[in-house]
């Protein structure tokens, strides 16, 4: 990594405003810390806020604007490919808004970078047939309940065909490739439970909130999946 690179990738490690030591940041950059504490000193030389000391810790006070810098080849080309993975296999609205988010960046960059931006999404498909829209939908009303931490009420087809009503608690969207699953608890069964996305045939947000203070639950499902190592659709 060149150390221009670094430097700006420390900018980002410290934007939160959390103290984060030497030793971490030596660990995320795989450099010494005397690489970091050099850095760090070259960071507060050029006037940059970074307050703190070694064997303490350091931090970015929150006023500061991480000043703008050119994307890599590589980071062009995972921005162009998500884009695209994301139009493929997300609802319509999350394309739409990913769609967008690729122009706004493509229209910051010089002329340069926005040609070979552009360049690279002609280059990389995305097939979208394979996940018929009908089946992706789902995923938007999902996604509000999500982000809301409200319940849903979804009616679902098992593997065997038969049809349940259930209300759900959404607590996170896993994407497998062939499929999305939705990780929620299941006020019918009183567990968590795995729903697959195209399997859901009708879903609507509720207005009635459910509580998971900092993402607790959706750590604890995770947990659960990895201990029980299941990941299957519930039936």
């Amino acid at each position: 990594m060149r150390p221009v690179d670094r430097l700006f990738r420390i900018l980002l490690l410290l934007r939160h405003g959390r103290v984060v030591t030497a030793a971490q940041l030596a660990v995320m950059l795989e450099v010494s810390e005397r690489t970091v504490y050099r850095d760090i000193a070259a960071l507060q030389l050029s006037g940059v806020p970074v307050d703190g000391e070694a064997g303490v810790g350091y931090r970015l006070r929150r006023d500061f604007q991480v000043p703008p810098l050119m994307f890599a080849g590589d980071e062009l080309a995972a921005l162009a490919i998500g884009a695209k993975l994301v139009a493929a296999c997300g609802d319509a609205a999350l394309g739409a808004a990913a769609a967008c988010a690729l122009a706004r960046i493509e229209a910051v960059l010089p002329r340069a970078e926005e040609a070979r931006i552009s360049a690279l999404s002609e280059r990389y498909l995305a097939p979208d047939f394979m996940r018929p829209m009908a089946q992706r939908e789902p995923l938007a009303a999902l996604r509000e309940g999500i982000a809301t931490s409200r319940k849903v009420t979804v009616t679902y087809r098992r593997g065997d065909g038969e049809l349940s009503q259930r209300c759900l608690w959404p607590l996170g969207l896993v994407f497998w490739g062939h499929c999305w699953t939705l990780g929620a608890w299941c006020e019918l069964r009183q567990e968590f439970r795995t729903f697959r996305v195209d399997r859901i045939q009708t879903v609507a947000v509720s207005d009635e909130p459910f509580a998971d203070r900092y993402g607790h639950l959706w750590q604890e499902y995770l947990a659960r999946q990895r201990g029980e190592g299941d990941c299957a659709a519930a039936q």
